[in-house]
């Protein structure tokens, strides 16, 4: 039996100087329409009580970019999608109101805040060429790491910008077979002395990437602030952010790496998997201050236990675990 999937497939991307100028060029501007996008809403609804949606924003696009020059150089889908983001933002906003979480209203985009772009229609302003290059409308045709080959129809397209670093990340939808009677059935509990505890009693330990990196982490993190920002552009500077988003960085991969290898070797061994449903966001929640009724001085609450706790959760990974396909 066939089943349909989505898969991301990601490589590195590598931009010419000029290139890398354009892509930074068209990420500003998509930010700048973004928080403009946002700015209209917040007015619209302050000064008259009207709410905007994306289909009214996305019926402005075409008279804006007759005199917006920097916007008319963007693919146009791409800029469609950029106020398709802040409409997500604005109905996650709206749910979270629902359930009774913290709002969170959407927030306006600092610089170098705004770090992907995404093209949702492949073949649209952005098209595959020979020998592994990838051409952007009003960019050029970009080399790119082909490392394995790309399976699947390509669905839409996204450039993002880690560090001083670009990445090419296709979203391919695919069909795969599935056997439901390929293996036996296990349980997993997740835990922080080991990452994985089997029903069958095999127990895989806990990598703990970020803890092992903190101190290297921390150390360059204080150089990047001992750096006086004095000029605008100070190379010292710039290497010194390199340096803490290089770092950040790598831990990410780490843990990319052995979640996706942990999850290949289960959904190889067994045919039925249940795990815990786990909150993890209530579990990596920050304590609640706790206050004396009396004299209103506010008590101890654990918040530093809870923060270091908090902060071993994040670095094992379990939602990212859970989540991960089962079938490539």
């Amino acid at each position: 039996m066939k089943e349909p999937g989505r898969k991301n497939l990601e490589y590195r991307l590598y931009p010419t100087p000029a290139q890398e100028k354009l892509l930074d060029k068209q990420l500003e501007t998509c930010r700048g329409l973004y928080n403009a996008a946002l700015t209209e809403r917040r007015e619209a609804y302050r000064m008259v009580g009207k709410s905007i949606n994306y289909y009214d924003q996305a019926g402005q696009l075409k008279e804006i970019r007759l005199f917006d020059n920097d916007l008319a150089k963007v693919n146009f889908s791409a800029a469609q999608d950029v106020l398709r983001r802040l409409d997500k933002a604005y109905k996650a906003f709206f749910e979270r109101i629902k359930r009774g979480d913290t709002p969170g209203f959407p927030r306006y985009k600092g610089k170098g805040r705004y770090d992907s772009l995404t093209w949702p229609s492949y073949g649209d302003g952005c098209k595959l060429k020979a020998s592994s290059k990838l051409y952007i409308q009003n960019v050029g045709e970009i080399r790119f790491k082909q490392h394995r080959n790309i399976t699947g129809q390509i669905k839409t397209v996204t450039i993002r910008k880690q560090g001083p670093y670009y990445y090419l990340v296709f979203s391919c939808q695919y069909e795969f077979e599935v056997d439901p009677h390929s293996g036996p059935a296990v349980g997993i509990d997740v835990g922080l002395e080991y990452f994985a505890s089997l029903s069958d009693g095999v127990q895989v330990a806990n990598p703990r990437f970020y803890r092992k990196s903190e101190k290297r982490l921390a150390k360059a993190q204080r150089k990047l602030e001992w750096v006086k920002p004095l000029p605008k552009f100070d190379p010292k500077k710039k290497k010194a952010r390199k340096v803490v988003a290089c770092s950040h960085k790598k831990i990410r991969n780490q843990r990319k790496d052995f979640l996706h290898k942990q999850s290949r070797i289960l959904t190889n061994g067994y045919s039925l998997i249940v795990v815990k449903d786990l909150q993890v966001k209530n579990l990596t929640r920050r304590a609640k201050p706790v206050q004396d009724n009396e004299t209103g001085e506010y008590l101890p609450n654990g918040a530093s236990a809870k923060s270091g706790l908090a902060k071993s959760i994040q670095d094992t990974g379990w939602s990212t675990f859970v989540n991960l396909p089962t079938k490539r």
